[in-house]
């Protein structure tokens, strides 16, 4: 059974649909990838698949349990299965990395401090970031930062993490080095990613699968690994964003 199923999901906000009729799966310990231009739904889809976006039609299954149409008790045990780091790590800036890597430990168990403080650290350490536990967010680097927000979504150990542009903001180097953090915790926790980019470097390190959304056909224009898509691309959207082409002006 995949982890993740998607079917016919439709989003949107009002009248204005972003997607539709978008279906897919998602495998077990694989790097699933979601890319795509500006403005095709990628972070709509992501907040879909993580109960932030109400769906205005389809079904979303995380395992067995379908999300969507689920009550307040089973939605919160579907939600404690997976890790989020958003975008911009959201990290709050008046607790250290120790209190920030807590925080889901404190809402969601009854582990005394002094466990939760442990589970803490060994995440941090799990990330890079051992010795940094009493440091404040704004006295770290944008790839420490995200660094630190993967291990708060990894604190409850989940099945799933949720990744939203963890590229973004980041030099080559620093985001090589995340792109590797990635993969080898994939490998030594058998996490399943899935990622929302569109940093070609980072896909082709960390994708073993990928889906391509597109703007104007509201929904999945492609779907392989990327070397198929950049090889041999199905249609000339797809082999833009591969080989960085820009589209053709109309006159």
């Amino acid at each position: 059974m995949p982890v993740i199923r998607v079917e016919d999901l439709t989003v949107g906000y009002g009248d204005r649909v972003i997607l539709e009729n978008v279906s897919f799966e998602v495998r077990r310990g694989e790097g699933f990838v979601v890319l795509g231009t500006s403005g095709c739904g990628k972070t709509t889809l992501l907040r879909s698949l993580i109960g932030l976006e109400p769906v205005q039609a389809g079904r979303i299954w995380i395992g067995e349990d379908e999300l969507t149409g689920a009550d307040d008790a089973r939605r919160l045990r579907i939600l404690r299965r997976f890790g989020v780091m958003f975008q911009n790590g959201a990290l709050f800036g008046s607790l250290n990395l120790l209190e920030n890597v807590r925080l889901p430990l404190e809402e969601f168990s009854t582990l005394n401090r002094e466990a939760m403080d442990f589970i803490a650290r060994m995440k941090l350490e799990m990330v890079g970031l051992k010795g940094a536990e009493e440091r404040l967010p704004a006295e770290l680097s944008g790839g420490m930062q995200k660094r630190a927000a993967i291990a708060r979504a990894m604190v409850l150990d989940p099945e799933i993490l949720f990744l939203d542009e963890p590229s973004a903001g980041l030099d080559p180097v620093t985001s090589a080095g995340l792109d590797r953090l990635i993969l080898d915790l994939a490998e030594a926790l058998g996490i399943t990613f899935v990622v929302v980019t569109h940093e070609l470097a980072s896909i082709f390190a960390i994708a073993s699968r990928v889906i391509m959304l597109d703007r104007e056909q509201r929904g999945i224009i492609a779907t392989g690994t990327p070397a198929a898509l950049r090889d041999a691309p199905p249609n000339d959207k797809v082999r833009q964003f591969f080989r960085r082409e820009a589209a053709e002006v109309k006159r």
